[in-house]
């Protein structure tokens, strides 16, 4: 079992934290790079979200 399968089975039904926690992962990083890395870090959310579950009703962000 990789490590991002037993992350997986560990967020089970905490999706939602799961995504907040990505969130604020990423506005620390924009806000130490000052906005420098915005689009690559907002790619790197919207991947790890997607791999994590998305909140239901959310619809991905293009």
């Amino acid at each position: 079992m990789s490590v991002m399968d037993k992350l997986k089975q560990m967020l089970k039904g905490h999706e939602d934290k799961a995504g907040t926690g990505v969130d604020k992962a990423g506005d620390f990083v924009d806000d130490r790079t000052r906005g420098k890395y915005s689009s690559q870090v907002d790619t790197a959310q919207d991947k790890l979200k997607d791999q994590f579950g998305r909140d239901q009703g959310q619809p991905p962000q293009s």
